[in-house]
């Protein structure tokens, strides 16, 4: 499982909400990433060694971790010694941005790569779907507002941790022919996403993948 979290790191017509049983942001694009950049980003969601000092005020940081969602940050740390809560949040938001492009550009072995088997499916399921009509998305991440964990925990050897993601991405689609049918550039929407990533524990990949998508209630 590789989430890049170490992470390394639309609001158009088709929402994925239906189509996953759960969202999966918007059909929105950020900026593009090249692929060696990606490999590269994606050994930052591979946290580094916790301080022990640090670990109390970062868990105690609000803008990071929401109250109540303490004691499963701590739960994931003591299992997984090398998670840092700052550094996999930081790999979540490469994640998430790269994640976007790659469902907006159709890129399904970065998907693949980046989520776990079923997540992976859902998006190529609404990517065919989209080419079937023969629809283009042109959309953007024009930027992260905040980024705050709000659930973790540690089940068996497997660990997750749930994000939620408050976003401005601008969105457009087009027609086979280059018409607009849906969505404005010049208008951003508001998102917030919340996405989980898991990962085996004990296993020599250190990475995490999105396991699942949801939309903030």
């Amino acid at each position: 499982m590789i989430v890049i979290l170490a992470l390394v790191a639309v609001f158009l017509a088709l929402r994925l909400y239906s189509v996953l049983g759960r969202r999966t942001g918007h059909e929105q694009q950020p900026a593009p990433l090249q692929q060696s950049e990606e490999r590269a980003k994606a050994k930052i969601l591979h946290p580094q060694m916790n301080t022990p000092a640090g670990n109390d005020a970062v868990i105690a940081d609000e803008a990071l971790v929401i109250p109540g969602a303490e004691n499963g940050v701590r739960a994931v740390m003591a299992a997984d010694r090398q998670f840092n809560a700052v550094q996999f949040s930081e790999g979540a938001r490469s994640a998430y941005g790269m994640i976007l492009t790659a469902f907006w550009e159709g890129k399904r072995d970065d998907l693949r790569w980046l989520c776990d088997a079923d997540v992976a499916e859902s998006f190529e399921q609404a990517i065919n779907e989209r080419e079937e009509q023969g629809h283009v998305l042109e959309n953007r991440l024009v930027r992260i507002d905040r980024i705050q964990i709000v659930e973790a925990a540690v089940r068996g050897n497997l660990a997750s941790v749930t994000v939620q993601f408050d976003a401005d991405i601008a969105a457009v689609t087009r027609d086979k022919d280059g018409n607009v049918i849906a969505g404005s550039m010049s208008d951003a929407v508001t998102t917030h996403d919340v996405w989980t990533f898991t990962r085996q524990l004990g296993q020599n990949d250190p990475n995490w993948k999105l396991s699942e998508t949801d939309e903030a209630a």
